[in-house]
């Protein structure tokens, strides 16, 4: 008998230290942080970076590695990989820096840290790739802390692998003793998913300019919001030296609810939104930044460099983890005018004292130097200087049901003021080999004029037709724009004409060129393909066209102005030269006009009021073909290429580029049906993206998702689709019927379901009481046979097969419950799903019955090889 209460003794104290490790992860975290020290001159933290904090939580200790500045204002990086492959969530943040050697830190997380040194100094960059701020941390500046329930996501397939921690290190004179410093941050992380995701909107003035000596110039930033709530809990501001004070709102129904203002020469830290602010479906992010230009004496633009300016307003929020968005910009002003009623707070400089503004910013040090020095001077690559992030990835909304609309070839398409869709298409009319004769001129007037609706206005959520015009108007349709009022302007090839219609109106309401008569003065086109009003002046551009290579601009009565453009060349093709001048985009931030030259597969931009030649955008991955081109406020520019040539490689996609660059930041393809020739391309401010074919008669729409990943698991029999993505702004759920519920409507029903952080322990808990119970179970059945069999020498027996049985339990040398063994037995276990199949390069969809596919539009034969018109 005393061998059996021997066991259950051992069983009970393997019980009671098994539980022992599965304590409260957050009270282990919390007398972590309290016994934690934070001397400059000691780096324990360094010595152990990584914390156990439980089975879900551990702590990650970013220090840099004893450093010594060596002159003031110096800023220096370090990065440290997250120590675990799985997606992980960033729940607090502990600084460990001293005012009197930190001016601030900033924390990112990226994939590609830009050095991988102990540390470095971070005018060599910090990532090569996409970084986010996480934290920032700044002397005499609140701390930031996350609600309850709320992480940043990092880890997994898309979230970052690397924090690269930034030390700005302000009066180098408390480094007098040469001690070295290791400050940092402590984060603390869990494996536990979140209900709440945090994330970064960054608003962003592109194009300011400040006039010298002008005492006061704003800059003013604005934007809808068109997503599921968020809601906010932190700021920030920046700007340079000319900055004064920066003020966020959001704007409900005319009321102006402030966010946040802070004046950019305190410490640039995150603060803390006062007042809870929620942002919904319908609202508008407001931003001001004030300057002046005194003591100038040219002009400063918004720029990286210390000489520059920026108008910078983060904003730090949290969303229900299914509806997230991990980062979001607004770079534009949506409605100048509001701007009238902004509060008369946002215009007031606010005092600040002459010992905070010291090297708030460290680019005061750097402009002395460059005010000295006239020779140019590699400046600092901080956190603020790229404009454009790109931390999405476009890919087809596959429930969009737009795509099996009854169409004919689709030439045209364009967004009407109100964000709805316009298809612009030719009903049962083709343009193939016999639609023109070797003059151009239209050989198949005996049909009429197309009998459908040539003009479509989509619902862009659920591809509902909300009205519909041009029947008997059109022969062969093809470009397509509305300008500010919402007037359509058409292009018509077989007629060599421009259309301007009202919304409602059966007539148009202005002609330009001669009905059916093709020519290449001013008062005729050959083929125009396409025409763009300008917002502005209301001028128009019209491309004219297959038979013609040049750009003619009207006034807006339509009076002569001017044309520029010739054929091309033989050879190289030459700027402002043009082989099918196919589409038209305006930039009016840059005051250009870009051009998709079709046949010399590239875009040209010009100056919109000279017709000066300003660039050319043309990459290998264009092939020989390019069609189209849109671009969206905010500086990016879409496009789409032809077929490629026998023997070419090139396929054929959409193209995502940043306008500033020029260089391609994506390539997009669909998955249900193929490009076969996609004809146009136009995209929304919120980065969605259609595109219409003229072979496949068909629209697709694309949106912009966190690097989206689909993947199916199947468990216990039920087959469930993950969306693996830190934002999905469209959802795409297979086999999942489309809701065309408003993130509005939904918003009445919005609950947040916070996550019980006893489940898991109780859970846990009990399945390591089951085995232990099957082993109590054993061990009295041994006993029971072990006394009928052997008597009294039972005891010594029992204990000799216990001890066993706990042997293989502990392991070798161990002196408690070892289950690691245990689970990494199933490491053939995986919870990796299905990639999907990849549509790229499959076969066109296309009748072969009709031998029209391949000539449903048709050019004068340009120089070989023969290439397809549209």
């Amino acid at each position: 008998m005393a061998g059996l209460i021997n066991n259950l003794l051992i069983l009970l104290l393997v019980f009671q230290n098994t539980c022992l490790g599965f304590k409260n992860p957050l009270s282990v975290f919390k007398r972590y942080k309290d016994t934690t020290r934070s001397l400059s001159s000691e780096c324990l933290g360094n010595n152990r970076p990584v914390i156990s904090l439980g089975l879900t939580d551990f702590a990650l200790d970013i220090r840099m590695p004893g450093v010594t500045p060596k002159q003031s204002d110096t800023y220096l990086c370090m990065s440290l990989r997250l120590p675990v492959d799985e997606e992980a969530y960033v729940v607090d943040f502990r600084p460990q820096a001293s005012m009197d050697t930190v001016h601030h830190m900033l924390l990112f997380g990226c994939n590609v840290p830009s050095s991988t040194e102990n540390y470095w100094d971070c005018d060599e960059g910090i990532c090569t790739d996409k970084s986010n701020i996480l934290y920032a941390w700044a002397r005499n500046a609140p701390p930031t802390r996350l609600p309850k329930g709320v992480g940043f996501k990092v880890g997994g397939e898309t979230g970052s692998k690397y924090f690269v921690l930034q030390v700005h290190y302000g009066d180098v004179s408390a480094f007098r003793d040469k001690h070295k410093d290791c400050s940092g941050v402590t984060l603390h992380l869990t494996h536990q998913r979140q209900p709440l995701i945090a994330g970064m909107y960054l608003m962003m003035s592109v194009n300011t300019v400040i006039p010298p000596g002008e005492k006061v110039v704003d800059a003013d930033i604005a934007c809808h919001y068109q997503k599921y709530p968020m809601h906010l809990f932190a700021y920030r501001v920046h700007t340079h030296r000319l900055g004064k004070v920066v003020s966020g709102y959001r704007v409900r129904n005319g009321q102006w609810t402030l966010i946040g203002r802070q004046s950019p020469q305190l410490p640039q830290a995150f603060y803390p939104v006062e007042h809870p602010v929620d942002i919904s479906f319908g609202d508008t992010l407001a931003a001001r930044c004030v300057f002046t230009g005194e003591g100038r004496t040219t002009e400063t633009h918004i720029g990286g460099t210390a000489s520059d300016e920026m108008c910078n307003f983060y904003i730090m929020y949290y969303m229900e983890a299914k509806h997230a968005v991990s980062y979001m910009t607004c770079t534009q002003n949506i409605n100048p005018d509001m701007f009238r009623n902004i509060p008369q707070e946002a215009n007031i400089p606010i005092p600040v004292k002459s010992d905070m503004i010291m090297m708030t910013h460290g680019h005061h040090h750097e402009e002395t130097k460059k005010t000295d020095d006239s020779s140019s001077l590699k400046q600092p690559k901080r956190e603020e200087e790229e404009v454009l992030d790109q931390d999405f990835h476009i890919e087809e909304a596959v429930d969009w049901p737009g795509v099996n609309l009854k169409l004919g070839q689709v030439s045209g398409l364009a967004l009407d003021p109100k964000n709805n869709l316009v298809i612009f298409h030719r009903g049962d009319h083709v343009w193939d080999r016999n639609s023109f004769d070797s003059s151009f001129v239209y050989q198949q007037r005996g049909l009429g004029p197309i009998e459908q609706n040539t003009i479509l206005v989509i619902d862009p959520s659920n591809a509902e037709v909300l009205d519909s015009t041009g029947k008997n108007l059109f022969y062969l349709p093809h470009g397509l724009s509305i300008d500010k009022d919402g007037n359509y302007w058409v292009t018509d090839v077989a007629l060599h004409q421009v259309f301007k219609l009202g919304v409602h109106d059966k007539e148009p309401l202005l002609i330009l060129g001669r009905s059916l008569q093709p020519g290449s003065d001013k008062n005729h086109f050959c083929q125009p393909t396409d025409v763009a009003v300008d917002p502005v002046t209301g001028n128009i551009y019209v491309s004219d066209g297959y038979c013609n290579s040049r750009i003619v601009v009207f006034s807006p009565n339509g009076m002569f102005i001017m044309q520029w453009g010739e054929e091309s060349s033989v050879g190289e093709a030459k700027p402002g030269q043009f082989r099918i001048p196919h589409s038209l985009t305006l930039v009016p931030e840059f005051g250009q006009l870009c051009v998709a030259d079709r046949e010399n597969g590239r875009i040209q931009c010009f100056r919109s009021e000279t017709g000066e030649f300003t660039r050319e955008i043309k990459h290998k991955l264009f092939g020989r073909e390019l069609f189209a081109v849109s671009y969206i406020p905010g500086g990016l520019l879409f496009a789409v290429n032809g077929m490629p040539y026998p023997g070419d490689i090139e396929p054929v996609q959409g193209f995502m580029m940043n306008f500033s660059t020029g260089e391609i930041m994506d390539t997009f393809i669909p998955v249900r049906k193929n490009f076969e020739m996609p004809h146009d391309v136009v995209a929304s401010e919120d980065k969605t993206v259609y595109v219409g074919d003229v072979h496949a008669k068909t629209v697709w729409k694309f949106t912009s998702t966190e690097k989206m990943e689909h993947r199916s698991v199947k468990k216990a029999g039920i087959e469930v689709q993950e969306i693996k993505a830190e934002t999905v702004i469209e959802a795409k759920l297979k086999n999942k019927p489309v809701s065309t519920e408003s993130p509005k409507k939904w918003e009445k029903h919005h609950m947040v379901e916070q996550a019980s952080p006893g489940i898991s322990f109780v859970l846990i808990t009990t399945l390591l009481i089951i085995p232990i119970v099957v082993l109590l179970a054993i061990a009295v059945f041994i006993r029971w046979r072990k006394t009928r069999v052997y008597g009294a020498d039972a005891d010594h027996k029992l204990e000799s097969s216990s001890g066993r049985i706990l042997g293989r339990l502990q392991g070798k040398g161990s002196g408690g419950l070892n289950l690691g063994n245990f689970f990494a037995s199933h490491k053939s276990y995986s919870r990796k799903g299905f990639d999907r199949l990849s549509t790229e390069g499959s076969d066109q969809e296309k009748d072969e019955d009709d031998g029209t596919d391949s000539e449903e539009e048709y050019s004068a034969p340009p120089p070989p090889p023969v290439s397809s018109s549209s």
